[in-house]
């Protein structure tokens, strides 16, 4: 189970966070984020949409039984992916994962996290049951095909708007967006299908596929085909 616990930048007495995720699932975009941080977290580890026992574990603390779900050093219980990496981030501004309030970037910082969740990601919800929109069970070739199409589509819609012309998404410095997009871009329709409808944002997700800071937990979490 990876690191159990990364070493800590922060007081070795706080309560490290819990994290509910699973391997190239939702939840690596946070766990880089964690580790990118060096902040300590316990990870209980599964599947939830294919595990039924990684659902009654998460249970307890998200009764919608989804991963990513975290538990603040506090206590306090958060969900959705965003959202967390939003929150995470703005915890620690000396790592500059985030634009800062008063940056010009951060409205358009926060319109593409909060894209990436609502049009693309949230998709990925339907595939595993595609009886949560009403579909068959016969028709899921069908509505999986069609899931895949429209994330195509909303990755070459940013991808023409957004149009990075830096080393990152928003400039010179890698950000929780850059996480964001490097990991839901792996799932399906795939990378290649990415590649060919995002082509400015394509090499950007493969700069940070390389970073050097997360070779060891890629390969751990979310290795590459």
């Amino acid at each position: 189970m990876w690191a159990l616990c990364y070493e800590s930048a922060m007081a070795s007495t706080e309560t490290p966070w819990t994290l509910y995720g699973a391997p190239a699932s939702g939840s690596i975009a946070v766990e880089a984020a964690l580790t990118l941080l060096g902040i300590s977290y316990d990870l209980v580890d599964g599947a939830t949409w294919a595990d039924s026992a990684a659902r009654e574990r998460v249970a307890p603390v998200n009764a919608l039984r989804q991963i990513p779900t975290v538990v603040l050093p506090g206590g306090e219980v958060m969900t959705e992916s965003a959202a967390i990496l939003i929150h995470l981030a703005d915890l620690h501004p000396h790592a500059r994962l985030a634009p800062a309030v008063a940056d010009p970037r951060r409205s358009q910082y926060l319109r593409w996290m909060v894209y990436v969740s609502s049009a693309i990601y949230s998709l990925h919800w339907i595939k595993p049951d595609v009886g949560r929109i009403g579909a068959p069970e016969s028709a899921r070739d069908d509505v999986v095909h069609a899931a895949h199409e429209r994330i195509a589509f909303c990755w070459a819609h940013m991808d023409g708007q957004l149009s990075p012309g830096g080393t990152y998404l928003l400039g010179e410095e890698l950000t929780v967006l850059d996480l964001y997009v490097t990991v839901v871009s792996r799932f399906g329709p795939w990378r290649e299908r990415f590649y060919a409808a995002a082509p400015r944002m394509a090499p950007v997700v493969r700069r940070v596929d390389n970073e050097p800071r997360l070779q060891a937990f890629w390969r751990e979490r979310f290795p590459m085909e």
